[in-house]
């Protein structure tokens, strides 16, 4: 099997569907990625932080996984969450992702243990490149120390690109610092190094520095205006484009995000089940869903075909 292409654009972290015994729910998670991926989205990191991924087990993601690439989805569109703190299970996952032909894989580091060092990070992730040993691995950085606790610096990532450089791909910066992801932007974007931005509020200025898109929630409910802002990060309108989407995103964010992620694909998909959320996660209160949707309608949003 040939190296995957590089994935760029705009990625949705997939928000993951449960049925009412909180099984995983292969069938509406096929259909949202296909909508997804027809609707603004370039690639999908399934099983990143919005998607309860630290609330399933690796069994279940790998049959989700699967599903995808059965029910049609393409897995070179494919970035899925493999870091885990079992190392055994962040290879497990990243050499199924890679058999299955996955565009690249999106890694966390092990985050269980608190200030770790720079070696011991640089230990695991070279572990699980050697011992998933195949030159067509393309690994992104997960930072995302405001959950993790635990950064991944520029120090790191150049030991690691010495090393594994093709292999190391790049990173998704979620520090929602602007002046940490520029740093990224300005040490490694010559060097091969894709950087996605962890928000949409930031798409248009990582464009502008050298990067190669964003990894961002809200990418689940409105893809189609982030992937304009992508598509058009040079044109004279991209500054209004990016306030567009950035007022979004401010909208949705005033409640918690994945349980405000599932009303909306709920609602606007005419589908109550997408409500679920795993414990210990909750739903939103009836309250908090009405004010939402009515100030996502008064903005003028919406998702174009997904009830069909």
């Amino acid at each position: 099997m040939k190296k995957p292409q590089r994935i760029s654009g705009v990625l949705s972290p997939v928000v993951t569907p449960f049925r009412k015994d909180l099984a995983p729910d292969a069938a509406r998670f096929v259909r949202h990625c296909k909508w997804l991926l027809a609707n603004g989205c370039s690639g999908l990191a399934v099983f990143g932080t919005n998607s309860e991924a630290n609330s399933m087990s690796v069994a279940e993601k790998l049959e989700l996984l699967e599903a995808l690439v059965a029910g049609g989805v393409p897995a070179a569109a494919l970035m899925p969450g493999t870091g885990h703190c079992a190392l055994s299970d962040s290879v497990a996952m990243t050499k199924r992702a890679v058999e299955l032909g996955c565009g690249g894989v999106l890694m966390l580091p092990p985050f269980y243990y608190k200030g770790v060092s720079d070696e011991g990070l640089y230990r695991n992730f070279a572990e699980v490149i050697e011992r998933v040993a195949d030159d067509r691995l393309r690994l992104y950085l997960y930072h995302i120390p405001p959950v993790s606790q635990v950064p991944i610096t520029l120090a790191l990532i150049e030991r690691l690109l010495k090393k594994y450089s093709g292999i190391v791909a790049g990173a998704k910066d979620s520090s929602g610092d602007w002046s940490n992801t520029k740093a990224m932007l300005d040490a490694f974007a010559t060097d091969g190094f894709d950087v996605f931005a962890g928000s949409e509020v930031f798409l248009l200025d990582n464009m502008r520095h050298g990067g190669k898109g964003c990894i961002t929630a809200t990418g689940n409910v409105n893809p189609g205006p982030i992937d304009k802002v992508y598509r058009n990060w040079q044109a004279a309108n991209a500054d209004e484009l990016q306030a567009g989407i950035t007022a979004t995103r401010k909208i949705v964010q005033k409640v918690p995000m994945i349980p405000a992620l599932k009303a909306i694909i709920a609602h606007f998909g005419n589908d109550p089940q997408w409500r679920t959320v795993r414990p210990p996660l909750v739903e939103l209160e009836r309250a908090q869903e009405e004010g939402l949707i009515a100030e996502l309608r008064a903005a003028g949003f919406g998702m174009p075909g997904l009830a069909a």
